[in-house]
């Protein structure tokens, strides 16, 4: 059963984060090489902890963690505070897992859910809070947040909407372009938050690494590490 802090999620927004143990070998293979599975592994964790550290300072939001894979609930455990909801990801790809975990979050009674990836530690809060408003104001339906590569950063609703993660081409460079495709097939309307980098190949490093982070940047952790890694290489 999901972890169930004391405090309800009835008639409130939530930001659910998706993420993943950071083990050797399962995180970031895409940087494997010239990264070796640990320095990928290392470097997931900073996200982690960038992401987390910028999204629970959110004032009014609170914070869910979808992980995987199910065993990893002791290690997010540890991670997380007392106040952040866990659920295991459940699903075979990642349009059933984005709808599972919708499901969960409007079954809590939550009146918006935004749901996030962990690939872009250096996102400032002040995008997922826009999103946040563009919903509760019903401004749009849906928010994308739109990534270089074709996919999204971010996507989140009023209301359930399973239907709109079907029919996707996932991991690949037409997700968002389905998506919106699938949300104009559906009448929905839809905000496009701007453009974020999500890190997934050694490039994708590289042109994180030339923007500068310096402390209390979102990021900035990873930033460090990133700029250590490559330099190593």
């Amino acid at each position: 059963m999901p972890h169930s802090p004391r405090s309800s999620l009835t008639g409130r927004p939530v930001l659910i984060i998706f993420a993943k143990e950071p083990l050797p070998g399962q995180v970031k293979t895409r940087l494997c090489p010239p990264l070796s599975p640990q320095g990928a592994a290392r470097l997931y964790g900073r996200f982690l902890e960038d992401v987390l550290a910028e999204m629970t300072g959110l004032p009014q939001l609170p914070v869910a963690v979808a992980y995987t894979p199910e065993a990893a609930r002791p290690f997010f455990q540890n991670l997380v505070s007392p106040d952040t909801h866990l659920l295991a990801q459940a699903g075979v790809d990642l349009g059933e897992r984005l709808r599972q975990a919708f499901v969960w979050g409007f079954t809590q009674g939550a009146a918006t859910v935004l749901i996030r990836n962990s690939d872009s530690p250096d996102l400032p809060g002040s995008l997922v809070l826009e999103a946040q408003e563009v919903l509760a104001s019903d401004r749009a339906q849906v928010v994308l947040g739109p990534c270089p590569d074709g996919g999204y950063y971010l996507v989140g609703l009023k209301t359930p909407q399973p239907r709109l993660f079907q029919g996707i081409n996932w991991s690949s460079s037409t997700v968002l372009a389905d998506t919106l495709a699938q949300a104009g097939r559906l009448e929905l309307t839809v905000h496009l938050l701007p453009s974020w980098l999500d890190i997934d190949t050694i490039a994708d490093l590289q042109a994180f690494v030339r923007s500068p982070k310096t402390p209390p940047t979102p990021g900035w952790h990873s930033y460090e590490l990133a700029k250590t890694l490559l330099a190593g290489l």
